[in-house]
């Protein structure tokens, strides 16, 4: 592995910064979404007027007569809503400049599919109930430690995504919101995607990009199979052996950057854990010998980073 420069380095720094304001910015907007107005009093009292708060959804919920304490209500929301729309707006100009920024510099490395592929998540608010797992992972370490990792130990074409059953309902209704389907919400970034007919938790694309969603090994009471909507083309989730370790691991994440200078923000698995669970696949006498190598060099190079530059971990 070796170090980034200071430049992209610095780069990557002021990046993150605005990133990661934009995250922010974008809460404060969820909490002033929809909107509020005077909602006209009944034919008995017509110069009557009530507070009403509308949701995105259409709902509505009066707040109370007007009166000095709903006038201020009124203020106060509608000033909010006017500062977040500001604030977005520069906040978005402001990252569109730091990602031509990373383009230029070649501050990231990451598939551009990926990146879009979390961004999409992100956007949907999906990405609580997904881990990435597996080899990506390594792009979350490299990113927050300030290095390039060498090809080998990077070298794939799919992305593991560790779906939390424990959370299914809310979930399913998050997904009912935006999508008819996962596949659908994938469709969205890249119309390509297929499920394939002997793998049915995997959709691969038309350059042979795969997106696995795995699950744990169930447990108790828990349903399996699952499948992530009713639509009739979509993911049946696969249990994966031991996968209640990576689920159950301290969370960790990074901001990534794609070689065209987008970014998204990955959440993982703690460097440790992926580490003793790589050794662990390695040691499997069934592991196809040229994976179980990979496993072994993966290990070691997130071992080396949290021994070298993620101490505080």
């Amino acid at each position: 592995m070796t170090e980034i420069s200071p430049a992209v380095a610095r780069q990557y720094i002021d990046a993150v910064a605005v990133f990661e304001a934009l995250e922010e910015a974008q809460d404060e907007a969820a909490q002033v979404r929809g909107g509020m107005y005077w909602h006209a009093g009944p034919a008995a009292a017509p110069d009557a007027k009530y507070l009403v708060r509308t949701t995105p959804a259409g709902a509505e919920t009066s707040l109370g007569a007007r009166s000095p304490e709903t006038e201020a209500i009124y203020q106060r929301f509608t000033q909010r809503k006017r500062d977040s729309a500001e604030r977005l707006t520069g906040l978005k100009a402001a990252l569109d400049q730091h990602q031509r920024l990373n383009r230029a510099l070649r501050v990231g490395r990451v598939d551009p599919l990926v990146v879009a592929l979390l961004g999409r998540l992100a956007s949907t608010h999906l990405s609580p109930h997904f881990r990435v797992v597996g080899t990506h992972a390594l792009y979350a370490y490299e990113a927050a430690a300030g290095v390039r990792l060498d090809p080998d130990a990077l070298a794939t074409r799919d992305i593991d995504l560790l779906w939390d059953t424990r959370k299914r309902i809310l979930f399913a209704t998050q997904l009912a919101r935006v999508d008819s389907s996962m596949l659908g919400v994938l469709k969205k970034v890249d119309s390509s995607f297929r499920i394939r007919k002997s793998q049915k938790y995997t959709a691969v694309n038309k350059d042979g990009f795969e997106v696995d969603i795995i699950r744990h090994e169930q447990t108790g009471d828990d349903p399996h199979p699952i499948k992530l909507s009713e639509e009739d083309d979509d993911f049946w989730v696969a249990q994966a052996r031991r996968a209640n370790v990576l689920l159950d691991s301290p969370a960790f994440s990074a901001v990534i950057v794609a070689t065209n200078g987008t970014m998204a923000r990955m959440h993982t698995v703690h460097p440790a854990t992926f580490a003793a669970f790589k050794r662990w696949m390695a040691g499997q006498g069934d592991r196809d010998p040229l994976k179980r190598r990979r496993d072994v060099l993966q290990a070691d190079t997130a071992q080396a980073l949290l021994a070298q530059y993620l101490p505080p971990l």
